[in-house]
């Protein structure tokens, strides 16, 4: 099974475009790449292109594999021998516009998709941890100047708003120390933003801001906190939910916002889902989080706890529940949502309701 591992980019679309029309089909954007020992994928590229990374889980026979594309076809494709870990790596041309990297690694070798995450550290310089791979045989492949001097510095202002108070626990719920184990699972993410709202306010960057809060505030008060992703990467339904079976959590909750049509601002409102045959906890659950995110947004309508029959709630085996923290198509919701402060209440709220939760578990 494969799923794109992409990267959150901030720039306007506009410049993007621009920046992709003015870049030759035959000049690959790649200009060098190495594995570190420290078993990290590095690579350095043209200013201001957007890579896509994407993992292939391996079978019995052949290892996993981690490949990003780039603007621009290479001059030449190649093969990189490696040994160990990593069996090869290979610059290909899909087609006369792409640079493609691949990492093949050897069978049997553990990658988890959901620690994948290609990060930008300057305009024309990516990372990306490889998890479980450091200091293995076969590492410290390369081409090209990684070292060279960097010809941007990242823009930190174009990244997605946070809050500027501290975030603080104090005045949440109490729990037993080191007791409880929950898993958040901030929907979509990379190349599936989900709702797109008023003013281009994406569900992938609220979601994930306000489920990161929420990990932090949480693991104060003494919670293990396992996350379906912490960056703008896509995982699909099944992972997600075989992290959170496998993990021997206590409970979880999918975090969304929701979305109508451009045509209806007057549509705004806060509900949460549980599944039915999930059982009582799960209905308690979605209560606690339904009261606490009301609690922060008056006048905001209450559209109730109900059922439904969304995957990752209906295939999780502990008590689940899906919010939807209001509509990024809402004259009044999609206004707080793009508040950081207003987040950062909400992961107050949120996480409110599952100490609440927490606290009515035997």
């Amino acid at each position: 099974m494969r799923w794109p591992v992409s990267v959150k980019w901030t720039s306007a679309l506009a410049a993007l475009a621009l920046v992709l029309a003015d870049l030759p089909a035959w000049a690959s954007s790649l200009a060098a790449w190495r594995i570190t020992r420290a078993g990290q994928l590095e690579l350095r590229t043209s200013l201001d292109v957007r890579p896509q990374a994407f993992f292939e889980a391996g079978s019995a026979l052949r290892g996993p594999k981690v490949w990003v594309d780039l603007p621009g076809a290479p001059s030449r494709t190649r093969t990189v021998r490696g040994g160990g870990a990593v069996r090869e790596v290979r610059i290909g041309r899909p087609d006369g516009f792409t640079t493609r990297l691949v990492l093949e690694f050897a069978p049997g070798t553990q990658l988890d998709p959901g620690g994948l995450r290609l990060v930008g550290t300057a305009r024309d310089r990516w990372r990306m941890e490889l998890p479980g791979l450091a200091n293995q045989p076969g590492l410290g492949l390369g081409e090209g100047d990684l070292d060279a001097a960097s010809s941007a510095v990242w823009d930190r202002e174009s990244t997605f708003p946070t809050a500027s108070t501290p975030l603080s626990a104090d005045g949440l719920p109490v729990v037993p120390q080191g007791r409880f184990k929950v898993v958040i699972d901030p929907g979509h993410g990379g190349p599936d933003p989900g709702a797109v709202g008023i003013g281009g306010l994406r569900e992938t960057d609220v979601v994930l801001d306000v489920c990161l809060q929420m990990a932090r505030l949480l693991q104060a008060r003494g919670v293990q906190v396992l996350m379906t992703r912490t960056s703008e990467v896509d995982v699909d339904l099944p992972p997600r939910v075989a992290l959170a079976n496998s993990s021997g959590a206590d409970l979880f909750v999918s975090v969304h916002a929701n979305a109508l049509s451009m045509a209806r601002p007057d549509v705004n409102g806060i509900e949460t889902f549980y599944f039915e045959g999930a059982g009582a906890a799960s209905r308690r659950l979605a209560g606690a989080l339904q009261q606490q995110m009301l609690a922060i947004s008056p006048g905001t309508p209450d559209r109730g706890v109900r059922t439904g029959r969304f995957f990752v709630i209906r295939r999780t085996v502990m008590p689940s529940a899906l919010v939807e923290m209001g509509f990024l198509t809402g004259e009044l919701d999609s206004r707080r949502l793009a508040d950081p402060n207003y987040r950062r209440r909400m992961a107050l709220a949120l996480s409110a309701g599952i100490l609440n939760a927490l606290q009515d578990r035997p």
